[in-house]
Order: structure tokens, then sequence, then C-alpha cells
């Protein structure tokens, strides 16, 4: 797994936070993705609206995961990100996030690989891992976290309220810092 470069984690937070100013979202508030999606200009679409739903299905069932989501920048300046429906909704919620997350890092497609027959396109490691951290930001914003982490809610709890899913939810929980500094506060009004 790719790391992140030294100063990012901190610039997404602040990218994620100004561009959930930008819509009108209160810090603590969860975002509703498609309306973050209207924000920058891209269009999401369901991948049945291009293939029929037996291709995805069978695809699944040959490579479980192999096709969550993808952005295409397509002629005259529009943008699409079409994502699989065959997941869960908390996941396709994070799937669209990490697309936009794309976007707005203007990640650019790196190669075109062929895998039996069928043409995928691939960003870096690296730029895979920025966008899966600024996903994250944006579903689950700080201060929404840190609500959160003082109530003692868990993963489970949050991804239910945020509607995400519980992998997200423990992400962020426990890369975030949130939860330290919870127990730390707690810890100093023990004193």
């Amino acid at each position: 797994m790719a790391e992140v470069r030294r100063g990012f984690k901190s610039e997404a937070e602040r990218l994620a936070e100004r561009v959930r100013a930008q819509i009108g979202l209160r810090p603590d508030v969860p975002p509703d993705i498609f309306q973050l999606a209207d924000h920058l200009r891209v269009e999401v679409i369901d991948a049945q609206e291009l293939v029929g739903m037996d291709s995805l299905q069978e695809l699944e069932l040959l490579q479980p995961g192999a096709f969550s989501a993808a952005t295409f920048h397509l002629p005259g300046g529009r943008t699409v990100a079409v994502y699989n429906p065959c997941n869960e909704p908390a996941r396709t919620k994070s799937d669209i996030a990490h697309e936009l997350a794309h976007v707005l890092l203007g990640h650019e497609v790196r190669e075109v690989q062929q895998i039996g027959g069928h043409a995928f396109f691939t960003c870096n490691p690296e730029q895979e891992e920025e966008a899966n951290w600024l996903a994250g930001c944006l579903l689950l914003p700080r201060q929404l976290l840190l609500r959160h982490a003082y109530a003692g809610t868990d993963a489970q709890a949050l991804a239910a309220a945020a509607g995400v899913s519980v992998p997200m939810a423990r992400f962020r929980l426990n890369t975030s810092g949130v939860l330290l500094q919870a127990r730390r506060s707690r810890a100093a009004r023990g004193r």
C-alpha cells in the first residue's frame, strides 16, 4: 500500500472543509454525495445505464470488487463518474466520494490496461491513496468525527448515522486522531 506525501493529510482535511463550506454544509454534518458531485460539475451515472446488469453481475462473480467506480473526462469538458450498482449504498457513497476526490485533486489517468479483452484505466498508487484519504475527509469531516468520538460512538453507530460503510467509519476514527483526542480530554476532566 502506498503512503501519501508528507503534509497531504492536513491539506486534504482543509480542502474537504473548503469544498463543504462552498456548498453550505456545516462542518459536523454528513454530505449528500450527489449534491457534492453537482457542485463539482460531475455527472454521476449508474453503470447499468451503460451496460446490462447481467454483465455487471457476471463481472462481480468473476472478479469480486473489480469495478467500483470510474471517472471519465469527455470532450467538451464533461466529467462523468460511473458507479457499480451491485455494491451496497454505503459503499457506493464511498466509491463516488473517491472519484470526486480524484477530480478535486486533478488526478489524470496514468495508463490503460487490457485485462480479458476489457480496457481499465488506472491511476498510480500514490494518487489512489490520496483519493482514499480525501474521500474519507469529504464523507466524515473532522468535526463530525469529534462529536461522535466525544460521545463515545463506535464505528458501527457512526457508519449508520453518516450513511457510510463500517470500514470507512473505522478508518476515519482510527486514522484521524479523534479517538486519542477524546480519550485525553476525558482523562484531563477526570483529574
